[in-house]
């Protein structure tokens, strides 16, 4: 099994929640983040005075699956997310060693249903 973690544009998030969805891929974990990278953040103008936006909004977008599924998820996140500019994000995998459902306390590919 393995954990992919996406850092996404927040308006790329309803396309790939549909490509996902798609794919049958369901059990997804959605957080608020904020960041930066090669963007180094933007200026603003608020009452006529500029200011630098350091942090810029994101989505973190996590979920469980299979080894084999890791492949099509990732060709469809960079395919819905990427715009080809600067600040697209980042895909990163871990390893999961094991899964356990708190409810049932059953484990492995059993505890994904």
């Amino acid at each position: 099994m393995k954990k992919i973690e996406a850092i996404i544009r927040p308006e790329k998030f309803q396309s790939l929640h549909s490509s996902l969805n798609e794919l049958g891929i369901g059990g997804l974990t959605i957080t608020e983040a904020a960041g930066t990278g090669k963007q180094i953040g933007q200026k603003g103008l608020f009452r006529g005075t500029t200011f630098q936006i350091q942090l810029l909004p994101k989505l973190k977008v996590e979920t469980v699956v299979e080894d084999s599924q890791v492949e099509d998820i990732v060709k469809i996140i960079i395919g819905t997310c990427s715009t080809g500019e600067i600040g697209d994000g980042k895909i990163f995998i871990h390893p999961i060693d094991e899964v356990i459902s708190i409810r049932t306390k059953e484990s492995g590919a059993r505890a994904f249903l």
